[in-house]
């Protein structure tokens, strides 16, 4: 992780969004973090981001485990495979 000044980052952000597509930049202010320039190697990445950061996503993610914690679901590896909840 590469700590980088956000004036620096200004004067060329076109380096600094290549180089964030191999690692995550902290863009400081005053020394301080302030940000993260972090780039997607594949449309994988960045549809991979957009589900980690997407509500609705999360909270269906939330409610399937709780139902799977209170006995509520059976996930088989056939199932699975196929598609199917048990």
């Amino acid at each position: 992780m590469k700590k980088v000044a956000l004036s620096e980052i200004k004067d060329d952000l076109s380096k600094y969004i290549r180089l964030a597509e191999t690692e995550e930049i902290v863009i400081t202010r005053h020394g301080k973090p302030a940000g993260v320039l972090a780039g997607f190697s594949s449309d994988d990445d960045w549809l991979e981001y957009q589900l980690e950061n997407d509500p609705r996503f999360l909270d269906r993610i939330e409610r399937a485990r709780r139902s799977l914690r209170g006995g509520k679901g059976d996930v088989r590896p056939d199932a699975v495979r196929r598609g199917k909840r048990g």
